[in-house]
């Protein structure tokens, strides 16, 4: 079993653990505040996306589209990937999707998801000043 693929099953248990609570919230500070790590190959989010899915499988539990694109997101950032986890909607009938761009195009879904769902944010990692109401949680 790979380094990468425990990272990976780590990164799931994480955020099950923010859904489990509902905290959403948390989940979404924790995602968006995720640091940019130093910039690797570009293959690597091909692997970090193989983890995940792997991850996924061996998973005791049944993995949400919100839980395994936030994973992805922070393990891709934590690569060098400026990943962004995108939150989304489709009016009628109502459904609800998120999953992960790297320089606007899909990592971890079907490249189409951007035609069918409306996106109602792009979580990423701030790069102008934050004002106070958009500070990182103290741990």
């Amino acid at each position: 079993m790979s380094i990468l693929m425990l990272q990976a099953f780590y990164h799931l248990m994480c955020f099950d653990f923010y859904l489990s609570r509902g905290d959403f919230q948390a989940l979404y500070a924790k995602v968006r505040f995720y640091p940019l790590g130093p910039p690797r190959a570009a293959s690597d989010s091909t692997r970090i996306c193989h983890a995940i899915d792997l991850a996924c499988i061996w998973y005791w539990k049944e993995i949400l589209c919100l839980q395994r694109s936030a994973a992805t997101t922070c393990l891709l950032r934590k690569y060098g990937s400026p990943a962004q986890l995108i939150l989304a909607a489709q009016q009628f009938p109502f459904k609800a999707h998120a999953w992960v761009e790297v320089e606007g195009r899909v990592v971890n879904d079907k490249p189409y998801m951007q035609e069918i769902y409306g996106i109602l944010d792009r979580c990423s990692y701030p790069t102008a000043p934050m004002d106070t109401r958009n500070t990182p949680p103290t741990a």
